[in-house]
């Protein structure tokens, strides 16, 4: 194959046996890869509980990763959440999906409970199962240093995912993270503390010239994007550009979403950042845009937040230390935590608790929530089952059981209905209608109108299913399209495709996603926004006002949505539409 590598490894930590499987080129026609084909392997034991020993933990790259395609360096994570009972996913950046590809595998899919802590170690085409009880309870930092995986790809869980904290992440690379829907325990209940891959195999690629002219299209587009490689966009300033923009137009979440704008803003934006840390440039393998930055600490190198922890734990929780920002955001990552969804749930509690934090109730908080000592225990459960055992349901900013990143809905009713709609919970990268909200691209839309946003939310998260399945990061698509990225993808395997066959795959991805929701009990009862959001208005000002959202408008934008998408009227799958897109209807009544 061009591309493709042609092999899926199948991993049995019961017997700690590794099998490979070729599947035919159908197959990979037909799911791509990342997202798509991890949700395909989830789709089987999609009923089963998270920790059950069946239920899988896929890793899969995409038909672009380890070629000249940009942005094409990453990998997707694919289980079954522990936070939320839905869909768990997750992209992520470094060089694992490189490495994995060059070791000659497209994606890998772990089954079982190893009966001790381990280590699977995949070089090429040996898999080898390493005694990782040395390690456990070690934090990310450690782990990396004392692996020193060198040129190999490290992939590691912290004590947050051992100790059961229901939205632990997995640090890859030591920068970068897959997080949001508590993928770290599900590493952690099958006892795998680390994965390192290499490889020394090389991608074929079917006409390296075509490649390269459509890598030359794609570069151009994004180096005329100021959101990406302007002065103030990403490349300077990383994802943290968006902290004033988003302040500016009324939508900063602050104190627990009760409040859009945070008087304090101006002192703690990425400009402050950069002034007090100097940050350097780094991303993910293969990447030109470089969103990461690494600044200078006090005897140290620090890592600078991305914009939803900037916001999170400033506005959020009521803090003005950016000092404290990086240090919370620091002990996040050691421990293998989500920084959103650790700071929604602090914001919760500062809410029912009517309780300030100094930086040391903080950290010493994050600690508890880390090794589940006294109330970190509850915090760790994430914010909806704290505020429900706290008998205050309401103050949980989630939506299914995820807690909400940095934008307010309030301000933005495309993003309102993503929220709502996005099927691993409260998510903005399902459709991130930021882009045309705020940024207007491709084309600005009103973002105090539900006027044409149910058909663009299920475009975008269709566009971005099959990103995540190529896969590439998102960023690259404020500039570019799937026109040019259908180009790349036939360059590369020799399949000719239109942006619009892709699309296609996309809405049978989201679909198969849907399915799988379905499967466990969720319906148009769980599409939905925390009552605050249609009871309470913003905080105006600047020329704007933020009132409550409409409700019988946003239940008239979901319904047309539903048609869109093909669901019945109550949210639910359907068999002439499962058939439409050649997914099985087995299971489903």
């Amino acid at each position: 194959m061009n591309g493709w590598t042609g092999k899926i490894l199948h991993i049995d930590l019961d017997r700690q046996q590794a099998k490979t499987e070729s599947p035919a080129i159908e197959f990979y026609l037909k799911w791509i890869g990342g997202k798509g084909m991890g949700g395909c392997y989830l789709r089987d034991c999609a009923t089963l509980a998270y920790d059950h020993p069946d239920m899988v933990v896929c890793v899969f790259t995409g038909p672009l990763v380890g070629t000249i395609s940009p942005t094409s360096g990453r990998c997707h994570f694919v289980s079954k959440s522990p936070l939320t009972g839905l869909v768990g996913d997750s992209s992520a950046g470094g060089k694992l999906g490189t490495r994995l590809k060059r070791a000659g595998w497209d994606g890998v899919v772990i089954k079982g409970r190893s009966k001790s802590p381990v280590g699977i170690d995949i070089r090429d085409d040996t898999v080898s199962f390493i005694d990782a009880g040395q390690l456990w309870g070690e934090d990310t930092k450690t782990v990396h240093d004392r692996i020193n995986p060198g040129k190999s790809s490290l992939a590691v869980i912290g004590p947050a995912a051992e100790n059961g904290v229901a939205y632990s992440s997995i640090t890859v690379d030591r920068h970068f993270a897959a997080g949001r829907t508590g993928l770290g325990l599900n590493l952690a209940k099958k006892n795998i503390k680390f994965i390192r891959v290499d490889g020394t195999g090389r991608v074929r690629v079917n006409h390296l010239e075509k490649l390269k002219e459509a890598r030359e299209s794609i570069l151009r587009l994004t180096a005329a994007s100021p959101a990406l490689m302007g002065q103030f966009g990403f490349t300077c300033l990383g994802t943290g550009a968006v902290y004033d923009l988003m302040d500016n137009r009324r939508m900063m979440p602050t104190d627990n979403f009760n409040q859009t704008f945070f008087e304090h803003a101006g002192k703690l934006n990425a400009a402050a950042y950069a002034k007090a840390y100097a940050p350097k440039k780094h991303g993910c393998l293969g990447c030109h845009i470089l969103c990461k930055k690494q600044g200078t600490g006090p005897a140290k190198t620090v890592a600078i937040p991305e914009f939803e922890t900037m916001s999170h734990f400033t506005a959020l929780i009521g803090s003005m230390d950016i000092d404290l920002v990086v240090k919370a955001n620091e002990r996040c990552n050691h421990f293998g935590m989500d920084t959103i969804s650790t700071a929604s749930t602090l914001a919760c509690r500062r809410e029912i608790t009517g309780q300030n934090y100094t930086p040391e109730s903080l950290l010493a908080l994050i600690d508890d929530i880390a090794f589940q000592k006294g109330e970190g225990k509850d915090l760790g459960m994430g914010a909806l089952r704290y505020a429900e055992k706290m008998g205050r349901p309401e103050t949980a900013m989630a939506v299914k059981g995820l807690e909400l990143p940095a934008y307010d809905p309030r301000g933005a009713y495309g993003m309102a209905l993503g929220y709502a709609l996005s099927t691993r919970g409260g998510c903005h990268l399902r459709a991130y209608p930021i882009s045309h909200e705020i940024f207007r691209k491709p084309v600005a839309t009103d973002r105090f109108s539900f006027s044409g946003k149910a058909r663009i939310i299920k475009i975008t998260e269709d566009l971005n299913a099959v990103v995540d399945s190529l896969t590439a990061c998102k960023f690259t698509f404020f500039a570019a399209g799937l026109e040019e990225y259908a180009l790349a993808f036939e360059a590369v395997t020799g399949f000719p495709v239109t942006g619009q066959d892709l699309l296609t795959r996309g809405e049978r991805f989201y679909y198969n996603e849907r399915i799988i929701n379905a499967l466990n009990g969720f319906d148009s009862s769980d599409d939905d926004l925390p009552q605050r959001f249609f009871t309470r208005g913003g905080t105006g000002g600047n020329n704007i006002d933020i009132p409550p959202i409409d409700r019988e408008k946003f239940l008239a934008a979901r319904k047309k949505y539903y048609a869109i998408r093909g669901l019945s009227p109550d949210g639910r799958p359907t068999r002439q539409k499962a058939k439409e897109l050649d997914l099985i209807w087995k299971n489903l009544s």
